[in-house]
């Protein structure tokens, strides 16, 4: 008599805890960019954050006496997932946020799980599209416009060049997180270690040429920023990212961007004294619905035992 199968799928409750997580850590990112881009030119400074992001990982993945994989197919999947998740993104927000606050560029970074959506309804088509997921995209963004407050977009004329940076950004974040779906099966600090090293590869001839990092002077605060997101809101995020990638799939694990605005706004309350407009309450509800829609799994009917 055969014994019954054992369910190999992680708890539900335990992966959405990660998704806030995730949350956190790129939600405080902006501000760290914010403050390391004051004194770092920003090749140079995502450079070294995928230098440092990195070289930790590769340390952690030996430390559990693992290694990355050999193959060239592997390396030229993790080349593309460099270009897509961090070496574009990255330099185009660092850049952009040289002009642009903080705040607006969370919000204008916060439409990945649009892109990714509507990405897979026009080109993959990988996962279902649902009443409930079309109602999470919207619930979303009126979440994020309700706890800014819509006052805020009264910028997005402002710039311009910077805050198309920044949605391009997004765009390549979305395509991040599909692509993603192909290291299904491999340990997450694999791919995650390896785009992080290509990352490193790609940029840091760039920062010599274009930034002569050797004359930069910048200030502890940029510094103590460029190890804050480098470490936490790139190493560990970044892990944590493609583990999500392959149990909540590429639009859940996207929905995190609507977490990252309030979690923002209460890090703004609690740290810098900034209030909360009257309305982010409501929006608070918005943005947790559309969560809840987006990551929660649809009941399925049950199905008559096997006679």
């Amino acid at each position: 008599m055969s014994s019954p199968a054992v369910s190999t799928t992680p708890p539900l409750a335990r992966e959405i805890a990660l998704l806030a997580v995730l949350a956190t850590l790129w939600g405080a990112s902006y501000t760290f960019i914010k403050i390391g881009v004051e004194t770092i030119p920003p090749v140079t400074f995502i450079a070294a954050r995928t230098l440092i992001a990195g070289a930790l990982l590769l340390a952690i993945i030996r430390m559990r006496g693992l290694a990355l994989p050999r193959e060239p197919d592997v390396w030229k999947r993790f080349f593309i997932q460099a270009c897509i998740n961090s070496v574009i993104p990255f330099t185009l927000v660092a850049w952009a946020e040289i002009t642009v606050d903080a705040g607006l560029a969370t919000i204008l970074n916060s439409t990945t799980p649009i892109f990714t959506f509507l990405l897979t309804v026009l080109i993959t088509r990988h996962e279902p599209v649902t009443a409930r997921k079309v109602f999470g995209v919207t619930a979303g963004v009126v979440g994020i416009s309700l706890i800014i407050g819509l006052e805020a977009f009264n910028g997005l004329g402002k710039e311009l060049v910077s805050q198309l940076a920044i949605v391009t950004a997004t765009i390549s974040y979305a395509c991040a997180a599909i692509f993603g779906r192909g290291f299904k099966g491999m340990d997450p600090m694999m791919p995650a270690a390896g785009s992080m090293i290509c990352g490193a590869v790609m940029l840091i001839p760039l920062s010599l040429v274009v930034d002569h990092p050797w004359t930069i002077v910048p200030s502890t605060a940029s510094i103590a920023a460029l190890f804050g997101l480098a470490v936490f809101s790139t190493a560990l995020a970044f892990v944590i990212f493609f583990r999500l990638v392959h149990t909540l799939g590429s639009v859940s694990t996207t929905s995190q961007a609507y977490l990252r605005v309030p979690i923002g706004v209460g890090i703004g309350v609690l740290f810098l004294g900034e209030s909360l407009s009257s309305t982010a309450w409501l929006g608070l509800v918005c943005v947790i619905a559309g969560v809840a829609a987006m990551t929660l799994p649809s009941r399925k009917k049950p199905t008559a035992a096997p006679i």
